[in-house]
């Protein structure tokens, strides 16, 4: 049954069936597959009624064949040409900047103030509890 639908083949079939998750194909008398949502077109697609009707006639490309269960993974996008914005390269992310230190002495910075503000909590707190 699915040994004439070999991976990589490019066949015409028809739209036999359409439900959220993608259509069916019937690529003769015998042998349907399915066409995933994500392998109908490139981008996004919401519906799949936007873009297929039944007995619509469709380029497919054989993506997989399970000779176990007979299902065949067909995809219409496989068999198209991307537009010119996917083509380009990924948009490059920002660089990184190198985080600059300060050594200034006069005016301390992170852990040491928090340091020495915590030993003068600790005093403020001794003093108070004598004066009690």
């Amino acid at each position: 049954m699915t040994t004439k639908y070999e991976v990589g083949s490019v066949h015409t079939g028809k739209v036999t069936g359409i439900q959220p998750y993608g259509a069916f194909v019937a690529l003769d008398e015998e042998t349907q597959g399915l066409v995933h949502i994500s392998e109908i077109t490139h981008g996004f697609v919401k519906d799949v009624n936007e873009h297929l009707k039944l007995n619509d006639e469709v380029q497919v490309k054989v993506l997989s064949v399970d000779e176990n269960s007979g299902k065949i993974s067909l995809s219409i996008r496989a068999t198209q040409e991307p537009p010119a914005e996917e083509k380009k390269e990924a948009p490059k992310k920002p660089k990184k900047h190198q985080a600059t230190v300060k050594t200034d002495t006069e005016t301390p910075q992170g852990f040491n103030t928090l340091k020495d503000k915590l030993e003068e909590w600790i005093e403020q707190s001794k003093r108070e509890e004598i004066k009690k």
